[in-house]
């Protein structure tokens, strides 16, 4: 009986594999260091991502406050601050980096050489000088790439005028700072000759800057905006729909927050299920693996969101056959 036992566990520990570490067996706190382009959460309003990672981090071990912490670096959509506050992570130091973002990836990879990097929302990271290969990162970083990213973009266009027929002139957003806008463009002016569509693109380097340049949508006789990613214009997503609403101008853009806000569309990755799995990765790290032979892994769910308040203020009508198609149908 007790060998059979014996038995029993010793195929368990083969199948299940470790389930706690060297650092957790001797009682040491690890430290994981965030580096984010955003703005902190509200503590009115916490981050459900941040949940969700805590969450994450419980079902493997690792509970905040007895043996893990976090360090959190916010630039507020500052992007040039970002070397700084790495910077600050390596110094005091942190076990792991996740970074949000192509420009938090970049900065954390200029800090250090040696600390694991995890990333998530990094649309090339190949292109950008992150990796050697998606196979075959090398070095120290690793992640959940977006890419992609040239499917995508030209999708969410097709998606704007398969919801609004008589589209004919859309503006397109982008940050003159964001290292991956200029390849975003690219692929939408290329969409945009394919579909007979008129493209005009606004640069916007800062909130202030805002308000000037969604009055030239208008200057612009746009009856289609496209909102791509990225962290400034990401908080200001609040305004830019509101604005779209009052001058029933349809939008489109990447995350189902936008179009919670208001937008009209939304098409892009689950952030669930890239948050899940970028700390999976963490975990894989924490416990010993290293970021070159993790492969960065792609997107695995895509997800359409409708809000049909916004085309009912807009006075659209969306086809049954794309709400249908749609995840999601906000009514």
């Amino acid at each position: 009986m007790w060998c059979s036992t014996v038995g029993i566990m010793v195929t368990l520990s083969i199948l299940v594999g470790p389930l706690v570490t060297d650092a957790q067996r001797a009682g040491k706190v690890v430290h994981i260091g965030v580096l984010s382009p955003y703005a902190p959460p509200s503590s009115s309003q916490p981050s459900p991502i941040g949940e969700l990672v805590r969450q994450v981090l419980r079902e493997r071990g690792w509970v905040e406050g007895e043996n893990l912490l976090f360090e959190r670096r916010y630039s507020a959509g500052q992007v040039e601050q970002l070397p700084a506050l790495a910077a600050e992570l390596v110094q005091l130091p942190v076990d792991v980096i996740l970074a949000i973002g192509t420009s938090a990836a970049q900065a954390a990879q200029h800090a250090t050489r040696t600390i694991p990097i995890v990333f998530v929302l990094v649309s090339d990271p190949v292109g950008s000088g992150l990796a050697a290969s998606l196979a075959q990162p090398g070095a120290n970083v690793t992640g959940i790439a977006l890419t992609p990213t040239v499917d995508i973009t030209g999708k969410r266009l097709q998606l704007l005028t398969e919801a609004v027929p008589q589209v004919s002139r859309v503006v397109a957003l982008w940050n003159p700072a964001n290292p991956t806008h200029p390849s975003v463009l690219s692929v939408l002016e290329k969409t945009a000759t394919a579909l007979g569509v008129s493209l005009h693109t606004l640069a916007v380097r800062d909130p202030t800057e805002l308000a000037r340049t969604l009055h030239t949508i208008t200057d612009e006789q746009a009856n289609g905006l496209f909102v791509p990613g990225d962290p400034m214009l990401d908080m200001q997503h609040s305004r830019i729909a509101q604005f779209a609403i009052e001058h029933r101008v349809p939008t489109i853009s990447l995350t189902r927050d936008f179009v919670t806000l208001g937008g009209l569309m939304s098409y892009g990755v689950v952030y669930a299920d890239i948050w899940r799995r970028a700390v999976a990765l963490v975990d894989k790290i924490l416990r010993g693996a290293t970021p070159a032979d993790l492969p960065i892994e792609q997107p695995a769910k895509f997800e359409l969101v409708i809000n049909l308040k916004t085309a009912q203020a807009l006075g659209l009508t969306i086809s049954p056959t794309l709400l249908f198609q749609a995840d999601e149908v906000i009514r």
